[in-house]
Parts: structure tokens; sequence; C-alpha cells
């Protein structure tokens, strides 16, 4: 029998539950039944089909988070085809390179992202159809909804060391890289995560601040379609206002963010009942801040899991439970992954020492498509070098310190951005902190930190020396930034991450 991943996410559910609501618009509280999506799934493979994709062909994906982005995944997978969700964050020069190096053959991209995209289809080798989710503007291009009502051929025979889809890193640096997802690793991520940490399953509801076009958010999305949990979607900017409405609305039992959008919730001055229904908050794609933490669980009522995952590994591989935390740390490796820190020559480093994180498990991408010097320098055996430094705690758990190339080295000592950060953010003034290095005028390197301020304080330079003192006096004096500049705002990837290669360039 087949182990297409259809079938046990979608089709098996839906024979199963099929008046069973699986997806609800956050805004107008349409819903979507188990049964309405397994349709939706077949019509677009049969679409799709339609056009002459074939297995293995890729098929791009520029999607708002509508019904619509679940079903043409889905009836990708179907056919055998490989779908590859793009982010909708980007520019045309973007989608150009995206295309040409996934060679895919359809693109399938929200009504609300044409003008984005159109100018980069434009002599691309090997796209045959672009077709529009919506209104089809200019009027020459074809709508999804006019390829509906072909039969879609048999499901593709699967296993799983097929491969399911692709998702391009949001690394930020350099060109951006696909890692391939086998049809296995979705199940295995839904079981030693969804399941095997959150203990998510039918009595739950998601709301999930990421998109659906990148790991953390498009993971959340198939841990609901495996466990019989209800995903709320919006297909818009989340603003704070916009997530509080749909939260009062609907009531979420499971709320995934970043550490960022909590900081800004509590900027915001929430209610303290606006998250009475959730029973626990899961945060990732950058550090929690052990002040954050205390904040959200007193301010907002909820329980912050801080987690690490990767666009590679799939989802969350080191997670905090909702039965065992540590502040300040990423927690602890989640069942069916093993974790090692290792130095710069590859040897297991002690606990208490910085190293760089390697991990193995089964949803480990099998690779980068067509880079042959990356994959030969990023995966060891059965482990992958995720690029992070972090330190091993006692008990077990491993707290983050930064990128291995963001880390400091001040007076010969390895400083870690994300420490500094977390003590500078303890000040009530502050609302977001990143630090950098940067070099004195003897050329050596220093801490240097970006700091937002809440509302009503204004920088001065009273202000930068109390910042100052205060990690003076919280951390090793070493650590302290040597410079401080105030900011209206921090660039960050999609994901939330801060980019700390644009604040090293521009200090």
């Amino acid at each position: 029998m087949s182990n297409n991943a259809v079938r046990r996410f979608i089709l098996d559910p839906a024979d199963r539950s099929p008046d069973r609501v699986v997806l609800i618009d956050g805004p107008t509280g349409a819903t979507t039944t188990r049964a309405e999506l397994a349709e939706g799934v077949r019509a677009a493979a049969g679409a799709l089909a339609a056009l002459g994709v074939r297995p293995e062909q890729r098929v791009a994906m520029v999607m708002a988070d509508r019904p619509s982005f679940v079903e043409v995944f889905w009836g990708a997978i179907h056919l055998g085809a490989v779908p590859v969700p793009l982010s909708t964050m980007l520019t045309p020069k973007d989608y150009r390179f995206l295309l040409t190096d996934s060679r895919a053959t359809v693109c399938v991209v929200s009504d609300l992202f044409v003008e984005q995209v159109l100018p980069a289809t434009e002599n691309q080798p090997f796209l045959t159809s672009i077709i529009v989710d919506g209104t089809a503007s200019p009027a020459d291009l074809v709508e999804l909804s006019t390829l509906v009502g072909h039969e879609p051929p048999p499901m593709f025979p699967a296993d799983d060391e097929d491969v399911a889809f692709w998702l391009y890193t949001s690394g930020t640096t350099g060109f951006p890289k696909g890692a391939l997802h086998r049809h296995g690793d979705m199940s295995f991520l839904t079981e030693a995560y969804a399941r095997g940490v959150l203990d998510m399953g039918p009595q739950d509801t998601l709301y999930m601040v990421p998109k659906l076009f990148f790991a953390y958010g498009l993971g959340v999305n198939y841990f609901a379609l495996g466990t019989g949990a209800t995903h709320v979607l919006f297909d818009g900017r989340p603003t704070v206002e916009h997530v509080l409405d749909h939260v009062t609305r609907h009531r979420p039992t499971l709320f995934f963010a970043v550490p960022t959008f909590l900081a800004q919730l509590l900027a915001a001055g929430v209610p303290s009942d606006t998250f009475a229904s959730v029973r626990a908050a899961v945060t990732g794609g950058e550090t929690l801040p052990a002040e954050i933490w205390r904040r959200t669980r007193d301010e907002l009522g909820m329980v912050a899991l801080d987690s690490v995952g990767s666009t590679e590994v799939g989802h969350i591989y080191v997670a905090n439970r909702p039965e065992r935390q540590q502040p300040g740390s990423s927690g602890w490796p989640v069942e069916g992954f093993d974790v090692e820190l290792r130095d710069e020559d590859g040897q297991p480093v002690p606990a208490g020492e910085p190293g760089q994180m390697f991990v193995a498990g089964s949803s480990v991408t099998p690779g980068y498509w067509r880079r042959t010097d990356q994959n030969r320098s990023t995966f060891h055996g059965r482990f992958m070098a995720t690029g992070d430094t972090f330190v091993g705690n006692d008990d077990g758990s491993f707290t983050y310190l930064g990128r291995n190339d963001d880390m400091i080295k001040a007076g010969g000592i390895w400083v870690s951005p994300a420490e500094v950060e977390a003590a500078i953010i303890e000040l009530p003034e502050v609302v977001l902190a990143a630090v950098v290095g940067a070099t004195d005028a003897d050329g050596l390197a220093k801490p240097k930190a970006f700091v937002m301020l809440a509302d009503g304080h204004r920088p001065d330079d009273d202000l930068a020396a109390r910042i100052q003192d205060h990690v003076r006096q919280t951390l090793a004096p070493y650590k302290y930034p040597r410079w401080v500049e105030f900011v209206d705002e921090l660039p960050t990837t999609a994901t939330g991450k801060v980019k700390r290669h644009l604040l090293r360039d521009a200090g």
C-alpha cells in the first residue's frame, strides 16, 4: 500500500470524520471540513494534472494563508509532484532566482502577489504555466478556479523515502538553498513534537502568527491535519490588532509566534484575559529572553515554550515542555533527535562550554538541491551542522548563544549576542535589542547594541549609560555594549530573526 502522505493527513481523516472542521478563516469565521478539504485537494490534483504536471516536477507556490494554499500543496503531493512554497515577502529579482533554481514547471500565485511575481516569470526555461488564486490581473492569466472539474489521476504510490516538498532557507546572507523533505518527515515530526511534546489532538484549536510558506508555519498546519486539531488561518499581515481580534473570536488553545511578536503584545498593553483559552504559547525563530518569558506569564497569562527548529530539520528539534521549562533556554532535545555540541575541530565540548550544534533525526533533509559544496560542509554522516552556537546546561537543556558567525570575540573571550540582548530587555524602557560586533578605534571587536524603546520613552545619553551599567552588573563586565544606538525598528527575516549582518554593515 502507498505511503503517500496524502493518505494519512488528508484522505483517511476525511473518511473517519468528514464533518469535523479543520480550517477556519480568521476574519470571517468561514470553515472548511475534512471532507471539503479532501475534495479541494483532489480538485487541485486534477487541475495540476490538466496543466501537464507530472511526478517529481516542481510546483512553485507564492500563496496567501488560505484553504487554497493547503489544497494546492497537498494536491501536488497527491500527483507525486513537489510543491515548493516561497516567501510572499520577496522582490521580482528573488522570485526570478527561485523559479530558475527550482526549475518549477507551474507557478501558483495568489492575486495579492501577482505584481511582484509576474515580472520574474519572463524567459523562464522550465516554467510552462502561471495560475492565479483569485481574480487574475492581467486578464490573460489563468485563474485556478477555472481549472476545477478535472478528474485527478490515481494517487502517486509514494513511500516514505520519496521527496514530498521543498522549502527554501530564508538565510540572512547568501543565496537561498532548497532543502528537500520526504513523505515520512511530516509523520515523524507530528508524532515527535505535536503529540510527543504538546499532546496536540482534536481538542485543540491552533493560531499561528508565522505564515505557511516557511517550515515553522507549514509544520503547524500539517500538525493540525495529522492530529485532528483545527487551524485558524489569516491571509493578511499579522498585526497585533488583527491577531487580538482573531484570538478573541476563535479562542485558540495553542498559540504559535516568535519572541518579537510577544514583545509587541506586551508593549501594546493587552488585557490580561485575552489569552485565557491558550494552554501554551510556542516560540521559535529566535531566542526567547527570560524576561519576556516572565512577562508573558505574568501579564498575558500564557506559558511560553521556547524552542529551536530549522528549515533543514523541518520543524522543532529542541524544546521546552508544558511540564518542564527552563526560562532563558531553548529546552531539551525532542524524542527522536540526537544533538551534540562540537568545537571547531569537530570534538565534543563539555557542559558549560559553547559549541556548534549538530543534529541528527529522521526528518533532517537529505540535502540541498544542486549545492554540492554546501552539502559536503553541512552534513557529517547522519549529523547536520546547524550553524548555531549553544551551551549545554547541567540539567540537559541547551541555551542558544547565536549563529556561529554572530558570536563576538571581545578581548579574546567569546560573547553571545543573545545573552547581552536578554540583559538589556530586562529594563522596562526597552522593547527589543540586537547586539552585533563592531570595531573600536584600535580595530578590536566589541559588542554594540541597537535598541528599540517602549512608547513614552525617549533616547538620550543617560539612558544609554544606564543600559551599559545594567549589562555590567548583570553579566561579566567585558560583555557590556561599548556603543548603544537607538532605532525605531530592527530588520528581520520572514521568520522573525534579526538580520544582524545588516546591522553590522550599518554599524
